[in-house]
């Protein structure tokens, strides 16, 4: 049987924690056909609030240490006040979306990630996504909106990498449908040259990746922002794109394919 077109978007704290990005945003997000799940950040909100609290936010390798006091400013920001706003955003331009942290319908449970060299604290690595439940909601023509929090079933909630929930949910929901996983970032796709905003990359297969990554041209954070998209690729993904937040609607980006 012919699977149904799913979309599952990722998109950073830097888009949706200004009214006027989010707003521009959700109506590029809107015009995309067929079902969709969003995946949203909000590390800065996060940061900003922590700091009026006098909470500060300490950052291992781009990664949140996560104690009791910041879990608390994460719970508030990613599953209220980020989540809320995208939602009701979304409600008011006629798209009828629910906000979920991982812990609701126990969609996506975590376990607290082990102390090696660093101890992150409440950070949640992902062991078991409900997809069953999400793919109902989907096909009832519910746009699920995931915060990047999930949870230990044991009464904690965990905060968790929103990269890690948009591919662990795309890999889940590939079952169901046929999926393409988008990752939003600032530039236009994955760059031939970091100087030039145009060089975009429009393929990547994993042997490309592996002679641009020896000759040094991809390099730093976009190697394992590209691990788990082949990852995601790997577990049923159809494919994975990079491109930026304004042009989602659009084919333009890079596409990661087998």
């Amino acid at each position: 049987m012919k699977k149904e077109k799913l979309t599952v978007i990722k998109v950073g704290g830097k888009i949706v924690e200004s009214s006027d990005s989010l707003q521009q945003f959700l109506t590029k997000f809107a015009k995309i056909e067929g079902y969709k799940v969003l995946v949203h950040g909000g590390g800065r909100s996060a940061t900003a609030l922590g700091t009026q609290l006098g909470i500060e936010s300490t950052l291992v390798n781009g990664r949140r240490v996560t104690d009791e006091a910041m879990l608390r400013v994460v719970t508030m920001v990613y599953g209220g006040l980020v989540n809320k706003q995208i939602v009701a955003q979304l409600q008011a331009i006629g798209i009828n979306a629910l906000g979920l942290t991982g812990a609701d319908l126990n969609y996506m449970r975590s376990e607290q990630r082990p102390v090696k060299e660093v101890d992150y604290g409440f950070v949640g690595d992902v062991k078991e996504v409900n997809a069953g439940i999400l793919s109902n909601l989907i096909a009832q023509g519910v746009v699920p909106v995931l915060a990047p929090l999930t949870h230990n079933k044991q009464g904690s909630l965990l905060n968790t990498n929103a990269d890690t929930i948009a591919g662990e949910a795309a890999k889940a929901l590939a079952q169901y449908f046929d999926v393409t996983l988008v990752f939003c970032f600032e530039k236009k796709g994955v760059l031939l040259n970091e100087a030039d905003d145009d060089s975009v990359i429009a393929q990547l297969t994993p042997n490309v990746v592996a002679d641009y990554i020896s000759k040094g041209i991809i390099s730093g954070g976009m190697i394992p922002k590209l691990e788990n998209a082949f990852e995601a690729i790997d577990a049923g993904v159809n494919q994975v794109i990079i491109t930026r937040a304004d042009l989602i609607h659009t084919t333009q980006g890079t596409t990661i394919t087998k």
